[in-house]
């Protein structure tokens, strides 16, 4: 018998893949579903196959699972492989060491736009998937994608525009693209970057696009040894940048800040001065590097993962602000709360827009922030069962910025069945709880997609 401690962290306890495709249909509900909500959840994750190590979390084939949910039942939970050219054995590099932008694990994120659902990942192309999870194939936007696509493409709530952007390993390392609220990919454009990195996030604001340039850089010495080929470079240095939103816009005007990595933006604005604030969650050099070596990145001389640097001691990963000053040319950095922090989220109806809430997860809880008066407070889950990415859902006729409801899958490290868990996220009070019949994995992102009239 396999000692289960000796396994990667990513494979075992909440984070154990499943071996297969199920399907169940009648869930019970604990509590009362809103009857309002109208429509799929669903999440993204990596869930290797049975019997393989990807050798990093974030590189195992990429599963969905999605509840329905009509009139106050739970009508079914589903779980599916996206069936990407890589599941299928196909390389990332081919023999030629060109690129197969279609051998994704396509395991990070799932949106809806224009009507189509897209399973992300950030190396390669989205994957066209239905909304009861199946795979169509690649999506390149009818051929006018070339690049790879961000997991976290922003829409903008007035325009209904797609702002995303693609890295490479060889310039352009940095491409952004704009898409209509109809689909189409209008607009692409290089940005001059140093070198490649592990760019993850971004922000748009209004009028602005903010990019994130920070010292996680990509090692082509680590390519092929499996896993992740990026590394810590302190060397590299760390600055945020802000570019217009103007089309054939390509100057950015950079501001250095203290080394760190950010994976996950919670949301960015204009203030009335004309300042851009941004919200996210940092990590400290020596947190990221002992997180990164936690999941299976590359430790010793090149990474250093996981080693306590002097002067920089580890610490948790928290939520953080940024306040760039265009006319002052400077940038001021400050922490917006001492509780440790990730995956935030907010109501996307204020995205890029001033928002007075986030949502972040802290180890066993899923936590509010009043960011107007710098307070939090957290609904713990009890156990050992651990809740995923909070999403806002707004009330059909709230109006009110946190009148409506945080959906969230919660995993057991016991291997015990996976719940979804529905938040009043104004009082942070549990509504219902979806039953589901099988564990789900501790994963990444989800959407709700409510039904289209």
């Amino acid at each position: 018998m396999t000692d289960e401690t000796t396994l990667p962290l990513y494979v075992r306890g909440r984070f154990a893949p499943v071996p297969d495709e199920y399907s169940a249909a009648g869930l019970t509900v604990r509590g009362s579903l809103p009857p309002d909500l109208d429509g799929r959840y669903l999440r993204n994750g990596p869930n290797p196959l049975p019997g393989e190590d990807p050798g990093h979390w974030f590189t195992g084939p990429g599963m969905l699972h999605g509840i329905r949910l009509r009139g106050g039942r739970a009508e079914w939970y589903r779980n599916r492989w996206v069936r990407t050219r890589e599941l299928e054995g196909h390389p990332f590099i081919r023999e030629d060491f060109t690129v197969d932008l279609a051998a994704t694990p396509a395991n990070t994120h799932v949106i809806r736009h224009a009507d189509t659902v897209l399973a992300l990942c950030e190396v390669g192309l989205p994957y066209w998937v239905t909304d009861t999870l199946e795979t169509v194939g690649p999506y390149d936007f009818s051929g006018r994608l070339t690049t790879a696509m961000t997991a976290h493409p922003k829409e903008d709530p007035v325009t209904g525009e797609l702002h995303l952007f693609g890295t490479g390993f060889a310039p352009p390392y940095l491409t952004y693209h704009r898409v209509t609220a109809e689909g189409e990919l209008l607009d692409s454009r290089p940005v001059d970057v140093p070198g490649p990195t592990m760019m993850h996030d971004f922000a748009n604001t209004e009028h602005h696009i903010v990019w994130m340039d920070l010292p996680v850089v990509f090692d082509p010495t680590l390519a092929g040894r499996g896993g992740m080929p990026y590394r810590w470079d302190e060397g590299y240095g760390a600055r945020l940048g802000i570019m217009s939103r103007t089309p054939g816009s390509t100057e950015v005007r950079w501001y250095d800040i203290d080394p760190c990595y950010v994976f996950h933006v919670g949301n960015a604005h204009e203030d009335a001065q004309g300042r851009i604030v941004l919200d996210a969650v940092r990590h400290d050099p020596a947190g990221f590097q002992h997180a990164w070596s936690d999941i299976g990145g590359p430790t010793g001389p090149n990474g250093l993962a996981g080693v306590r640097e002097p002067g920089h001691p580890q610490g948790p990963s928290v939520l953080y602000r940024w306040t760039l000053d265009p006319v002052a040319g400077r940038v001021t950095e400050s922490r917006l709360d001492d509780r440790e922090a990730e995956f935030p989220t907010h109501n996307e109806s204020l995205t890029g827009r001033p928002n007075r809430f986030l949502y972040t997860v802290s180890g066993d809880g899923v936590v509010k922030h009043d960011l107007a008066r710098g307070t939090s407070h957290i609904h713990r889950t009890p156990g050992s069962r651990y809740p995923g990415e909070a999403v806002f859902v707004p009330a059909a006729y709230g109006t009110g910025e946190d009148e409506g409801w945080l959906l969230s899958l919660v995993s057991d490290d016991h291997g015990a069945a996976g719940e979804l868990l529905v938040l009043d996220a104004k009082e942070l009070s549990v509504q219902a709880v979806v039953e589901l019949p099988y564990p789900v994995p501790a994963g990444f992102h989800g959407s709700w997609l409510p039904e289209l009239s």
